[in-house]
């Protein structure tokens, strides 16, 4: 079975991937379905995150990366690379420091106000988002050491190695077959899939008012891949950004502070940090550009 479809078309491929996503998803609810009493406790909820993930971004590239190739790790990305401790160290203190721009992107994000034709689409927008955000910060509420500890691993963890997977790792493989060349060049092509991706990547988060940051995000995620030839680049920051935010919330609920504290860290009287992390953002990055980038593998990652 292995690399049994290598030579199908990127069409055939897509419809492949989305239909183990649909079929393990529909298998995970209805375990989710059969093994849950209270569906409404957040234990219920944080089992229901669980196995959503599992079920709807970690197998399913893994299951058709193994169908796709003959080395389905090197496929995705994941066959181990020699980089320098600097990189990795890198890819974190790139992550920190940005944290504040993100904010300061969130708020920009915030105050977007559609015409009034589409007030209703705009009222649904916020009930998601405050949704999201009620059943978020549920989720982060406990001050114990295992409940950090779950919440690393549910929340920062598994999303970042899930969502990887899924979006760097199979849906941009498949927008840009010059990644099967040995082609290290961000041509034209790439950027556009970097790019697509990076907006189905924040759009499927259904959080519309921190659209722009998770957009940039992912775009940032994409770059590091191709820039290191490794996803685990991309996993590492990804996990850093979620973890920081879990650890946070867990310090802030451990001393009784207003947890909207963190999210503002960045705006209102404390802008001037956002701006200032933009900017460090930027010098890191243009610094990384002009650096020569990996060289990449057969599949051009």
């Amino acid at each position: 079975m292995k690399g049994k479809y290598q030579n199908s078309s990127v069409w055939v491929k897509l419809l492949q991937w989305l239909g183990v996503t649909a079929l393990l998803t529909i298998v995970a609810m209805v375990l989710w379905t059969l093994t849950t009493t209270d569906q409404h406790s957040i234990a219920a909820l944080k089992w229901l995150q669980f196995v959503q993930t599992m079920a709807t971004f970690l197998l399913p590239p893994l299951v058709c990366a193994y169908l796709w190739n003959n080395r389905p790790a090197q496929w995705l990305g994941l066959t181990p690379k020699h980089l320098s401790w600097t990189v990795w160290l890198g890819a974190v203190v790139l992550i920190m420091v940005a944290l504040p721009a993100i904010n300061l992107m969130a708020d920009w994000n915030s105050r977007m106000v559609l015409p009034e034709s589409l007030a209703g689409m705009e009222a649904w927008m916020k009930a998601q988002e405050e949704a999201a955000m009620a059943l978020t910060q549920q989720f982060l509420q406990g001050t114990t050491v295992w409940t950090l500890l779950g919440n690393i691993v549910l929340m920062a963890l598994l999303p970042a190695l899930a969502e990887e997977l899924t979006f760097r790792g199979v849906l941009l493989g498949l927008m840009d077959n010059s990644r099967q060349s040995a082609q290290p060049n961000l041509g034209r092509r790439r950027h556009i899939a970097i790019w697509v991706t990076a907006i189905i990547f924040s759009a499927i988060h259904m959080q519309f008012y921190g659209f722009v940051p998770r957009m940039v995000l992912g775009a940032l995620f994409g770059y590091a891949l191709y820039w290191t030839g490794t996803l685990w680049i991309p996993i590492l920051m990804h996990f850093t950004n979620n973890a920081v935010s879990v650890i946070a919330y867990w310090c802030i609920y451990r001393k009784g502070i207003d947890p909207d504290t963190l999210d503002s860290f960045g705006t209102g009287d404390t802008a001037w940090v956002g701006y200032l992390s933009l900017l460090l953002c930027a010098a890191i990055i243009t610094a990384v550009v002009k650096m020569k980038p990996a060289k990449h593998d057969a599949r051009g990652i």
